[in-house]
């Protein structure tokens, strides 16, 4: 039957597949600690603190060597933070980005109960990010450029890789369980909430640490100005004036565990949703087709008709805000209110998701 539904869902309304394949609601996991780190503050508290008082963290770029005229959500303290000298292996801009956010509101402790609780081999850990390491990559190609040698400090293999911050969380935190990294663009650091209650639910791990990653580098600058998507100005989510995106750099955690509480006055995953409309590789389907799918499938899981708030990915961009209002309009006609953030801290891409 499943196969079948595959085959010919093509020929079906919309609707009618959605019916179809409506997913089973899931049991709530608690969410145990979080954090979030960006260029509006390290931590929960500044970050509060930032959005209550309308101050953006956003500033014109001054990350060298790149020159383009635009706004940046830039994390100061990066490069002066005392790093894990037994993680030297590690050492790049985006897992000392990691290892900063780590340190806030009490997620390396939470992290360390459940291992205590379950053991090491019992907890996950699942990292969104689209750009990893490959900041020191760049670097690596620069100085290689100029015909120099490459400096040692630049040759550690696991600072070029897709999977170094996953890895490097998984050791910092002396964890042995299942690890992944998932890099789906934008959507990474979200997607890493459902990879968990699937591990959770399927009994390999009684616990996830979830997170993501992404820093500023040469590649995503340069890459998304090459799309014509980078604003001059401070960017201007959902405004009639919009031109833009602002790109910045976060890095958020969440530890996951079963709610065995039954404590609804804590925070907890109600559901979630995944969509490929497959409509363009870097574009939206121009009706938000995708995050209709995706907004619907949440809401079954959670067994919800609605909600009081959406934070929208809300980029700035003239494509993805049209899409996203005409998705959020026929899926959460009655929400109350919805905005989106990234005016406080710019685009953090495969970051965004946690954040």
């Amino acid at each position: 039957m499943q196969v079948e539904q595959l085959q010919y869902s093509a020929c079906f309304p919309r609707s009618f597949v959605r019916i179809l394949s409506k997913p089973n609601r899931i049991a709530p996991l608690r969410v145990t600690a979080w954090t979030s780190t960006s260029a509006m503050g390290s931590g929960n508290a500044q970050t509060a603190a930032a959005l209550r008082d309308g101050r953006s963290g956003l500033r014109r770029n001054d990350f060298a060597p790149c020159d383009l005229d635009t706004w940046i959500g830039r994390v100061d303290g990066i490069e002066r933070l005392n790093f894990p000298p037994e993680f030297a292996g590690w050492d790049c801009r985006n897992n000392r980005l990691a290892w900063l956010a780590l340190q806030q509101d009490g997620v390396i402790d939470a992290a360390k109960s459940a291992r205590e609780r379950y053991g090491a081999d019992r907890v996950a850990v699942l990292i969104g990010t689209s750009t990893a390491s490959i900041g020191q990559t760049e670097d690596a190609y620069r100085v290689q450029a100029s015909d120099a040698p490459v400096p040692e400090a630049l040759r550690p293999p696991m600072t070029h890789t897709l999977h170094s911050t996953g890895d490097f969380v998984a050791r910092a935190l002396g964890l042995t369980g299942p690890c992944s990294t998932v890099s789906t663009a934008c959507s990474s650091s979200a997607k890493v909430f459902a990879d968990a209650e699937r591990l959770l639910r399927l009994g390999l791990a009684d616990a996830a640490i979830v997170g993501g990653v992404d820093s500023l580098c040469q590649s995503i600058l340069y890459g998304f100005n090459s799309l014509q998507l980078v604003s001059a100005n401070r960017c201007r989510p959902l405004d009639a004036n919009r031109d833009g995106i602002n790109l910045g750099e976060a890095g958020g955690f969440a530890v996951l565990e079963r709610d065995d509480t039954g404590d609804a006055s804590s925070l907890r995953l109600l559901g979630y949703g995944e969509s490929s409309d497959a409509h363009h590789m870097s574009a939206p389907h121009p009706e938000g087709a995708g995050a209709e799918a995706a907004m619907t499938e949440a809401l079954a899981r959670a067994g919800l008709g609605g909600v009081d708030y959406a934070n929208l990915h809300g980029t700035a961009t003239r494509k993805n805000d049209v899409a996203e209002a005409q998705a959020i309009g026929r899926v959460l006609g009655n929400v109350q209110s919805c905005s989106s953030t990234k005016a406080f801290m710019g685009h953090t891409l495969g970051a965004a998701g946690i954040v």
